[in-house]
């Protein structure tokens, strides 16, 4: 890529990584903004700080209990040497495939000191606040090196790269999506593989980088690749720097080769388990159709952000964790009249690196919307790209909004540009104030506000001090109730929170995961969904938990829960004092006794739980 401007008249592009400067090395306006950076990611996750045992993002919580319970099954693979891409410790009696969900093995291997020592939930806050402040730092890092000189340019354009408004978004429990420094460390290390000489040793590292951030952010690595793709390409093919492209070539393709040997024989394993592992399927679970970015969200602002404050923000996302453009008018107009300008002011080898990150950001753009256009929360009658590749290999498991993170990257990177011109003074003295103005009137609707918490149930007496192995084998089944799902995940980051004590385990039925839709026929293809498949049992608790639904029970019922309990090899069920909603979520706990013990009779109270032994074969009536 580029270094800026002046810039020689044929390419703006070395052959080789450019050289540092040869001033000193400039560790101050590195250690602001990585200061800047830590500062705004506490700040944006300072509600989960404030207690991280109690707190929890209410916009969504069954995702945070996910990545917790990822990281307790850390500390649980380290001490007992379990498959770190396979598990039954969740949905019983079959299993779930880590690998076809996002496992982040990395890190729940290298953060499992902390988790054991200090839980789930400060492992979790942490790597949160480090995904956040890392992308912004690295990115200035990566802007810094390889396409603006000034740390001011490279610093607004590294904290938009770690802070737009997808990343707060995303900030909602992802710690996979905010993860965003994973595509400048893989980009730069592209870019490097051009050295001559070095064609093994670069082809090294970026093999077992891929295979690191494989577990980390398999989805985000997919973007990453396809997006260096076109990059590549278009550079290579512009005119002037076709023939710099050309002697590159051979060394770049001999250290593609060698990645492709290293990243596949390490990822050997955890590709087979993704594709054709047990427990595997093919999609989602997730509407591509529904997860698909609204044209109009683009000109709209974010539901987290200082316009939100005064009544402009916007709810045409699916899900407030899914705000993946949500840019503004001034903003979107700042880059269009920014791109204009830095291209007017050029080099030739300058304007091939443009016009490929340009290509780049319009084909997510319009990918990003999806197999049907959508605008102003309806559906058109319009087929997009997107539709042509939905049932494709990788794109099938994709969700098209989350394309829209790329564009973010794309309009990043072009705000340093601009930035460095505002710098260079390279503008007449009338465009130089407008642009500068522009630029604080484009940023400052969309400002990010710190991700809303709420407070979760504490984690039982009875399981925090290990009451619960009175009721259950070594290694049995137990659950909470209501069942672990997305939306009630309790039972989930219990088990979680055992688990990263080391010793005793228990087993559960059901969690929150993507699986496929049924069980049984192993080694047929099926279609992904969250969860396990529900039976009757869990269903009569889910439905009173969340609807205050109370049945009337009959023997079928009963039968029913016979033939459930035996299947699950449930041995104990037992209702805490709390349960857990997702986004202040109202819980219908009375709802839940009451069906529990019309169904299992009276409860033994331990602690400061209600619990119900289930012993095989005998009518849970009859206890």
């Amino acid at each position: 890529m580029s270094v800026a401007a002046p810039a020689p008249a044929a390419s703006a592009d070395p052959p080789v990584e450019p050289p540092a400067p040869s001033r000193a090395r400039p560790w101050r306006a590195h250690l602001t903004v990585a200061l800047l950076a830590l500062g705004t990611a506490v700040y944006v996750t300072n509600g989960l700080w404030r207690d991280p045992y109690v707190n929890g993002l209410s916009d969504n919580i069954g995702d945070q209990a996910f990545f917790e319970w990822l990281l307790g099954y850390g500390v649980y693979t380290l001490g007992h040497g379990s498959d770190p891409f396979f598990t039954d410790m969740l949905s019983v009696p079959f299993g779930v495939n880590l690998a076809a969900n996002t496992s982040i093995s990395v890190y729940t291997i290298l953060f499992a000191p902390l988790t054991y020592l200090a839980g789930p939930q400060v492992s979790y806050v942490t790597i949160l606040t480090l995904n956040l402040a890392g992308s912004a730092f690295v990115w200035y890092l990566f802007l810094r090196r390889w396409l603006v000189r000034s740390p001011i340019a490279a610093g607004l354009g590294g904290m938009f790269c770690g802070f737009a408004p997808g990343f707060i978004s995303h900030a909602n429990g992802h710690l996979n999506w905010t993860a965003g420094w994973v595509a400048p460390v893989v980009i730069w290390q592209v870019l490097r593989l051009r050295q001559p000489g070095h064609w093994l040793r670069n082809g090294l590292v970026l093999g077992v980088m891929l295979a690191a951030f494989f577990t980390i952010a398999a989805e985000g690595l997919f973007y990453t690749a396809l997006a260096s793709g076109i990059f590549i390409i278009t550079w290579a093919l512009a005119g002037a720097v076709r023939a710099e492209a050309k002697a590159a070539f051979t060394t770049v393709l001999r250290a593609l080769g060698v990645t492709a040997v290293v990243a596949g024989a390490l990822l050997a394993y955890p590709l087979y388990m993704h594709f054709a592992g047990p427990q595997t399927f093919s999609g989602t679970g997730f509407n591509q159709r529904y997860f698909a970015e609204d044209g109009a969200a683009y000109l709209s602002f974010p539901s987290r952000s200082l316009a939100a404050i005064f009544g402009f923000g916007s709810d045409l996302a699916p899900n407030r964790t899914e705000e993946t453009s949500f840019f503004g008018v001034p903003f979107v107009v700042l880059i269009l009249v920014s791109l204009v300008l830095v291209w007017r002011r050029a080099e030739p080898g300058r304007r091939a690196t443009l016009r490929a990150i340009t290509l780049v950001g319009f084909v997510f753009l319009v990918l990003s919307l999806g197999p049907r256009l959508n605008w102003m929360d309806g559906e058109l009658p319009v087929p997009m790209p997107y539709s042509l590749l939905s049932h494709l290999p990788l794109f099938d498991a994709a969700l098209p909004l989350r394309l829209a993170l790329v564009v973010a990257v794309v309009f990043g990177v072009v705000l340093a540009l601009i930035t460095q011109e505002l710098v260079d003074r390279r503008l007449s003295p009338s465009l130089q104030t407008a642009m500068t103005a522009g630029i604080v009137v484009a940023l400052l609707p969309i400002l990010p506000l710190p991700v809303r918490h709420q407070q979760r149930a504490p984690e039982p007496d009875f399981i925090a001090n290990g009451t619960w192995q009175r009721y259950v084998s070594d290694n049995g089944v137990l659950s909470a109730l209501p069942f672990a799902l997305n939306v009630t995940a309790d039972g989930q980051r219990w088990q979680a929170y055992t688990m990263a004590r080391g010793g005793p385990q228990f087993r559960i039925p059901g969690g929150y995961f993507l699986g496929p839709m049924t069980n049984g026929e192993e080694g047929k293809k099926q279609i992904g969904r969250i969860g396990a498949p529900n039976l009757p049992t869990d269903w009569l608790f889910t439905r009173a938990a969340l609807y205050g639904y109370v049945t009337e029970l009959s023997d079928a019922d009963r039968a029913q829960a016979r033939a459930d309990f035996a299947y699950w090899k449930l041995e104990a069920v037992f209702l805490p004092e709390q349960i857990t909603g997702s986004d202040h979520m109202t819980l219908f706990r009375n709802a839940v006794l009451v069906t529990a013990t019309d169904l299992l009779g009276e409860p033994e109270r331990v602690d400061d739980v209600l619990v119900w032994r289930i012993r095989p074969g005998v009518d849970p009536i009859d206890r």
